[in-house]
């Protein structure tokens, strides 16, 4: 069926261990990405245009294509899957709250890591799944030349559904900073780690509600998140 412009929940699913179930358009561009790992400005290049609306049609109609794309069109296909999710995958409801954490000093990785506990389980294990795929081009830096911070600026305007025809300015530029922070704080290792202990040793019994530190109440219940 169709992937692109389809709601995130809505997609066909994969199982993928240790994980669960992750949109398998994205398992599948991340596996043929991780074997062209080393290419030289992986994200970074541009695909084809032409390419890439043939592409993205073809797996519209169900068609596997992907074995013989280019690197550089697959890495632009998975970019623009995101930048269409009829939502962000980082929940509209928590943006503002995750970039004023950003500016929180030496708090801003324990806010943002608060935050992204009030994401639901689907969308965790999802960007547990792609950091980690993130996490493997970065650690071939020497090769694909995309460290972590070239992977943030990217990204994060593709996962925040940053506005692409905004003029350049100060106040843009900072945006892309705060975006760019947003991304590197819930990246991999954290994220994963934050996963791991988080809500057993910092979330607030059920029913409470704590503030973190920016004016923006944080009410966790069971079955039930409210900012």
């Amino acid at each position: 069926g169709k992937i692109f412009g389809v709601s995130f929940h809505a997609l066909p699913q994969s199982l993928v261990p240790e994980y669960g179930y992750i949109p398998s358009f994205l398992v599948d561009t991340c596996e043929y990405l991780e074997e062209h790992v080393h290419t030289e400005g992986l994200f970074r290049k541009s695909g084809s245009l032409v390419r890439l609306k043939a592409l993205k049609s073809k797996l519209d109609q169900g068609e596997n294509c992907l074995s013989a794309a280019l690197p550089c069109d697959v890495a632009g296909l998975l970019k623009q899957f995101f930048r269409e999710l009829p939502e962000p995958i980082l929940p509209p409801h928590l943006q503002e709250g995750l970039f004023k954490a950003q500016q929180l000093g030496n708090e801003k990785k324990t806010a943002t890591m608060l935050l992204s506990c009030l994401m639901g389980d689907r969308t965790i294990e999802t960007l547990r799944y792609f950091f980690n795929f993130l996490r493997t081009v970065s650690l071939r830096s020497n090769e694909n030349r995309m460290d972590s911070s070239n992977l943030a600026v990217i990204f994060a305007p593709n996962l925040l559904h940053a506005n692409e025809n905004e003029k350049i300015s100060a106040s843009t530029e900072n945006k892309i900073r705060l975006q760019a922070a947003v991304y590197q704080n819930l990246s991999w290792k954290r994220f994963l780690q934050c996963w791991v202990w988080m809500p057993f040793n910092v979330l607030p019994p059920c029913g409470a509600t704590k503030t973190v530190k920016m004016n923006l109440p944080v009410n966790v219940r069971r079955g039930r998140t409210e900012v």
